[in-house]
């Protein structure tokens, strides 16, 4: 009897983890060298900042990975991107309606690398109702969005 309690347990867990609502992880560009004109590399804090995101998500099975037109959100999402074995998908910065669709549409969990001025329309769109505002120096917060009915939303810093 507790063989059988234990395989149900089992099979429950495994449906509900299959049932379970992606989650995207959206966050800021790390740090920007300085003086790099309009299209800046990330520094050397930003490139450490970008390994230490892919360390953080490196168990969150991350299936698809979004990025700007920018390179220093594409110098971002690649330490992720490489370890989860996805190739980054390009929108345009202004593009949030598209962007709000394919993360809609996903099956999985998806990183988001977007920008200061970006990210709380991003929220507002995906139904998270607390305005998010991110300082011009903070480059530290990773925003969880679960979807769901209502969306939930919860922010982690992460240092490098």
């Amino acid at each position: 009897m507790k063989r059988l309690a234990f395989v149900f347990l089992v099979c429950s867990s495994l449906i509900a983890v299959a049932d379970a609502a992606p989650a995207m992880f959206i966050v800021r560009h790390a740090e920007k060298a300085a003086g790099g004109g309009e299209v800046p590399d990330l520094s050397v804090a930003g490139q450490k900042r970008a390994d230490a995101l892919a360390r953080v998500l490196k168990d969150s099975e991350i299936t698809a990975v979004f990025i700007t037109e920018f390179k220093r959100t594409r110098e971002t999402a690649t330490p992720t991107a490489n370890a989860a074995h996805v190739v980054p998908t390009v929108i345009a910065a202004n593009d949030t309606a598209g962007l709000i669709a394919k993360l809609r549409s996903l099956n999985g969990n998806a990183l988001v690398v977007g920008h200061g001025n970006t990210i709380p329309n991003l929220m507002k769109g995906l139904g998270i109702g607390t305005p998010v505002n991110i300082p011009e120096d903070d480059y530290t917060e990773i925003f969880v969005v679960a979807s769901g009915n209502p969306p939930q939303l919860l922010r982690l810093h992460y240092p490098f």
